[in-house]
C-alpha cells in the first residue's frame, strides 16, 4: 500500500453537560466537518464510529446515531471505544484504496450513563478482579503508587502535570475544566484513590469530534493545506494486570517506535514539535513521556520542571488542556488527533504553538495503559 492520507477537516464540540442527544451532537459535529471541508453526503466513502453499548447505555449503540453520522446507506463500522483505533482503522481503509474519504467519529456523555469507575470496572475479569472493585481509576492509583516507589518521586510531580494541563485548558474553548491552580490547590483537592486527587484525575464530561480522512488524490482536491499522517502504530499488553510491569511503557515503546520508523523520526524530542497525549491521570502524562522517548525512566518529572512541555518548551505537551481538563471517554483519542491538526494548520487560536511542522498523536485505553495507539502528524506527506 503506497497511498498517503491525510486528514482535510475536523470539528468538535466538549462541556461537562450538553443538552443535545447523541444523534444530535453527532449530526452537529458531521455536518460541521462536512460544510468545512465542502463534501456531501454522497461524496463521503465510509464512516467509522467509536462508540460503546457501556458508554451510551445502551445495546447496538452505534446503530443509533450512524445515520446522523451521515452512515445512511453507507459503508460503516465501529472501533468499540477507543476512537484512537478508530482513527488508525479509518486510515486502513482509506490507504487500502478501497475509499477516497473515511469519516471518524467518536462520542460519549457521561453525563447520560454510570460512572467511570463503575463502567471501567466492568472491563475486568468477572470472578476475581470485578469483585475487589479494580477499576481504571484504582488501577492508575496503584500504577502512580509503583512510580513514586521505584523512582523515589514525590506526590507534587502528578500536581504539576496538572496545574500546566489545566492553565492550558483556560486557553481552549471546547475544554470542561479549566483553572489557573498551584500546586497547593491541587493537593488539597480530595483524595480519589492514593496518591490521586481529584484534580490529578480526568473528569466525565460530554463531547463528541469528527473528522475527514482523504486519499493524497482526493486530499488535494478539497483543501490546500491537507494534514498528512505520516506514520501510526498500536500495541496492547496483556489483559490482567498483574501479569504486566504497570512501568515498563511496552506497549507504548513499540508503538511509538514503530509510527516514528513509518514517519522518520529519530529524535523525538527534538524532530516533534508539538505532543497530544492522553493522560486520564496525572502521574502517567510522566509516565507516557518516557514511553514515547522523550526522555529516559524514571526521568518525565525533571522534563516536566525543566518547562520542557510547557507551552514555551522544546516540546509543548496538551495545550488543549489534555483529558485532565476534557473527557469524553469514547471521543478522547480522536480529539487528540484534532488538536494536532489544528497546530499544524495554525488555527489553534490562544492555544497555538508556534511554527508547528510536526505533530504526535497518542490515545490510551484500558486499566493502567493496556493499549496505545501513536500517530505523527506532519504538514508535508
Amino acid at each position: 500500500m503506497s497511498e498517503k492520507v491525510a486528514i482535510v477537516g475536523v470539528a468538535q464540540k466538549c462541556g461537562e453537560s450538553i443538552t443535545d442527544s447523541v444523534r444530535g451532537l453527532s449530526f452537529e459535529v458531521t455536518k460541521t466537518v462536512m460544510d468545512k471541508v465542502g463534501i456531501t453526503q454522497d461524496e463521503l466513502g465510509t464512516i467509522v464510529a467509536s462508540s460503546s453499548d457501556y458508554w451510551q447505555g445502551m445495546g447496538c449503540s452505534n446503530v443509533f446515531h450512524y445515520d446522523a453520522a451521515a452512515g445512511y446507506l453507507k459503508d460503516s463500522t465501529k472501533a468499540e471505544e477507543d476512537s484512537g483505533l478508530a482513527l488508525a482503522y479509518g486510515y486502513m481503509r482509506v490507504r487500502s484504496k478501497h475509499f477516497d474519504t473515511c469519516l471518524v467519529i467518536g462520542i460519549t456523555k457521561c453525563s447520560e450513563v454510570s460512572s467511570i469507575p463503575t463502567l471501567t470496572n466492568i472491563y475486568n475479569e468477572p470472578f476475581y478482579q470485578r469483585p475487589v472493585a479494580l477499576e481504571e481509576v484504582s488501577a492508575a492509583a496503584l500504577q502512580a503508587s509503583q512510580y513514586m516507589n521505584r523512582y523515589h518521586v514525590d506526590e507534587q510531580q502528578g500536581a504539576r502535570v496538572a496545574v500546566k494541563n489545566l492553565r492550558n485548558a483556560l486557553f481552549n474553548p471546547h475544554a470542561h475544566r479549566k483553572m489557573r491552580a498551584t500546586v497547593e490547590d491541587i493537593m488539597e483537592s480530595p483524595i480519589t484513590a492514593y496518591p490521586l486527587r481529584e484534580l490529578m484525575c480526568c473528569p466525565a464530561s460530554d463531547g463528541a469530534c469528527a473528522l475527514i480522512l482523504a486519499s493524497e488524490k482526493k486530499a488535494r482536491e478539497l483543501t490546500d493545506d491537507p494534514i498528512w499522517i505520516t506514520g501510526i502504530n498500536w500495541r496492547v499488553e496483556p489483559y490482567f494486570l498483574g501479569d504486566r510491569d504497570l512501568l515498563e511503557n511496552k506497549a507504548l515503546r513499540i508503538a511509538s517506535q514503530k509510527a516514528y520508523e513509518m514517519a522518520g523520526i529519530r529524535k523525538p524530542l527534538k524532530d516533534l514539535d508539538v505532543a497530544e497525549i492522553c493522560e486520564p491521570y496525572a502521574f502517567q502524562e510522566l509516565l507516557w513521556y518516557e514511553g514515547l522517548g522523550f526522555c529516559g525512566k524514571g526521568e518525565g518529572g525533571k522534563l516536566l520542571n525543566d518547562g520542557v512541555t510547557e507551552m514555551s518548551g522544546e516540546l509543548p505537551v496538551n495545550p488543549s488542556g489534555g483529558v485532565l481538563s476534557t473527557n469524553p471517554f469514547c471521543a478522547r483519542g480522536v480529539i487528540r488527533a484534532a488538536e494536532a491538526a489544528l497546530q499544524l494548520w495554525g488555527k489553534a487560536g490562544e492555544r497555538q504553538v508556534a511554527d508547528a511542522e510536526k505533530a504526535l498523536v497518542h490515545s490510551v485505553h484500558g486499566l493502567g495503559g493496556q493499549l496505545h495507539t501513536v500517530a505523527i502528524l506532519s504538514r508535508t506527506p
